[in-house]
């Protein structure tokens, strides 16, 4: 056991190290990489690679160099006596190889479940056969155009009912807004509200702290922490109730708590409309409604009587709904702060395609009108495609194979062992995305006839590739795109002077400082 903590440490460094050389350094040093690189020892005799990764914690360049200088993969070597070792990889062939044409061979497995162990046996978690069954639940609850359409509805009525009078307020104050709380806090109850169908209200304009919201932030740094240190400190802190530890344990227990209120109330609600004939079709039902109606001769491992099914089920999508999409959006505005000229194409192209707010023609959303309205905003999709290329939500992805394997590029990958890949290294490669990897290019994905262009999934891995393939992608781009034609057609936003914008190294890449910004209402065309 301790032997495999300090690999873990190791190479939990490593990722750790790779990830904050992109959010410190510029890509013109190559000469004092190399220099600095063959300063001292890279491979040392008996405890690896281990030393020198700590005595680079100041001279992160070296780390890029490395993955450069291999082809976009390298080997991790722990102590020998450890006898394990980690690969490191961005290179397309490989992650195809991983993630689509030996999917079966490259699971999460069971040091993955026990990271994220507050979160049970969601899909998150899963492999195998029950993945495969909570695969297919969720594929059919999420395409039903009755869930779709609860989504719509509820991103929308938040915007208008909710944040733009909210923004009307702070503006009219002239209050400074950090806009990473706002998203997170906007997609959390959106969240909440098209899974359990509850509404949490934490977004008004008293910010409160809500308890559950608080439970996901303090889980979340507690699992980051278990991936830093070696295994037997955070399980001595597991076992004495101390530390980050018990903070999970606390979040534990108020996942549960509120679960099971939520699930208590749906199931109620189930019995007293069971009857009601209106109600049997599935329209507009929010999540939790359509897993307690799973039919159980589809999904055998499944079981909608269990509460902890449902638990583990309201937890995944919470998860997944409120920190993907709010950092994205929160990168995206940032970055538009940043180039102007982009933010002016993308007001060019909603005026010209969407009719402007606030005047007296009513705009029919609903997700087939997202389709005639949405889908013509060709550029915002790209810019869009673009903030996740370079600040991807989601900045790593870890694999461990049932077998021994030999990828593409060559290299040997031994059972068990783990693999990771930097989706936020990926995404700066010049050897898969071109000299202007370090810039943002919405352009880069507009093809010449105008539309979309198509990059294949193992080069922009934001949305997970093969079987894996995010579920909620449509879902999330439409929200995403609603929420951005809202604020730009109702406010001018600016970045305040000074304010430093940089990554937090976290399981999902928020902004270390979040996004503090000023907001002028502007006036109807």
């Amino acid at each position: 056991m301790a032997s495999i903590s300090l690999f873990e440490a190791s190479i939990s460094l490593f990722c750790f190290l790779v990830f904050c050389y992109f959010l410190n350094k510029k890509h013109s040093c190559y000469l004092r990489i190399k220099k600095s690189f063959q300063s001292y020892p890279w491979n040392w005799p008996v405890l690896g690679m281990l030393p020198a990764v700590l005595m680079r914690l100041s001279q992160i360049d070296d780390i890029i160099w490395v993955l450069e200088k291999n082809n976009l993969t390298f080997i991790f070597r722990g102590p020998w006596f450890t006898r394990l070792h980690g690969l490191i990889t961005v290179d397309p062939a490989n992650i195809h190889h991983i993630l689509s044409s030996s999917f079966s061979n490259y699971i999460k497995g069971p040091k993955f479940k026990e990271y994220f162990d507050v979160f049970g046996d969601g899909i998150f978690n899963a492999d195998a056969e029950l993945w495969k069954n909570l695969r297919m639940s969720s594929q059919t609850v999420l395409n039903h155009q009755g869930f779709q359409n609860l989504s719509m509805s509820v991103t929308t009525s938040k915007l208008r009912d909710v944040l733009l009078p909210l923004f009307s307020r702070l503006s009219e104050d002239g209050t400074v807004v950090d806009l990473q709380d706002v998203f997170r806090r906007l997609m959390f109850d959106i969240s909440l509200v098209t899974i359990t169908g509850s509404d949490p209200q934490s977004l008004s304009i008293e910010m409160p702290e809500v308890e559950f919201a608080k439970a996901f932030d303090d889980a979340g740094e507690a699992i980051l922490f278990r991936h830093i240190i070696p295994r037997f400190l955070w399980e001595l802190q597991k076992r004495m109730g101390l530390g980050k530890e018990k903070k999970l344990t606390e979040a534990g227990s108020t996942f549960d708590r509120i679960c099971t209120r939520y699930i208590f109330a749906k199931r109620e609600e189930k019995r007293s409309t069971e009857n009601d004939h209106d109600h049997s079709n599935g329209e507009s039902e929010d999540l939790l409604t359509s897993h307690i109606k799973l039919d159980t001769s589809k999904y055998q491992l499944l079981n909608p009587s269990d509460d902890k099914f449902l638990r583990d089920t309201i937890l995944t999508f919470i998860f997944a709904g409120r920190d993907s999409t709010s950092s994205a959006l929160t990168w995206f505005f940032g970055l538009l702060s940043r180039n102007p000229h982009v933010e002016a194409k993308i007001r060019q192209e909603i005026n010209t395609n969407i009719p402007i707010a606030g005047t007296s023609q009513e705009r029919p959303w609903s997700a087939i009108d997202d389709k005639v309205f949405l889908n013509k905003l060709v550029y915002l999709h790209g810019a869009l495609y673009e903030t996740m290329r370079l600040y991807p939500p989601v900045p790593f992805e870890r694999k461990s194979p049932i077998k021994s394997d030999v990828l593409p590029s060559g290299h040997k990958i031994d059972a068990n062992s783990h693999v990771i890949i930097p989706i936020y290294a990926l995404g700066r490669m010049r050897s898969v995305w071109g000299e202007d990897a370090w810039e943002f290019k919405p352009e880069r994905w507009i093809s010449e006839t105008g539309g979309l262009r198509h990059e294949p999934s193992s080069k922009f891995l934001v949305f997970n590739s093969g079987p894996r393939t995010c579920l909620g992608k449509h879902i999330a781009m439409t929200a995403m795109k609603t929420v951005v034609v809202e604020i730009l057609q109702n406010y001018d936003i600016k970045l305040v002077k000074g304010h430093k914008i940089e990554p937090k190294p976290r399981l999902i890449l928020h902004m270390k400082h979040g996004l503090r910004v000023t907001l002028t209402k502007r006036c109807s065309a």
